[in-house]
């Protein structure tokens, strides 16, 4: 995916761990984890302010685009937008 998210790199330069970030958040952690491994095909603008409060950052702190390899072709399922979309519980 040509989106790659840096939480790790915040997480480190703020000394605080994945769960206490998903506390302060208001996700649960294997929500973060998701978003933070890189497999998020979404994320609400909601979650990534919240995000951003708490680590102090900009968005593009923890979100960057790398191009993508010739034989990385989206396929049918990305395309459809079938995976759910990581946010705070009842948005």
């Amino acid at each position: 995916m040509p989106i790659v998210v840096d939480i790790d790199v915040m997480l480190a330069r703020r000394k605080m761990s994945v769960g206490e970030l998903a506390d302060r958040v208001g996700i649960t952690p294997a929500n973060l984890a998701v978003l933070k491994n890189g497999r998020a095909k979404a994320v609400r603008f909601s979650t990534l302010a919240a995000l951003c409060e708490v680590l102090t950052c900009q968005p593009g702190d923890l979100l960057r685009w790398e191009t993508e390899d010739a034989g990385g072709a989206v396929d049918a399922g990305d395309a459809a937008g079938t995976d759910e979309a990581v946010g705070a519980p009842g948005e």
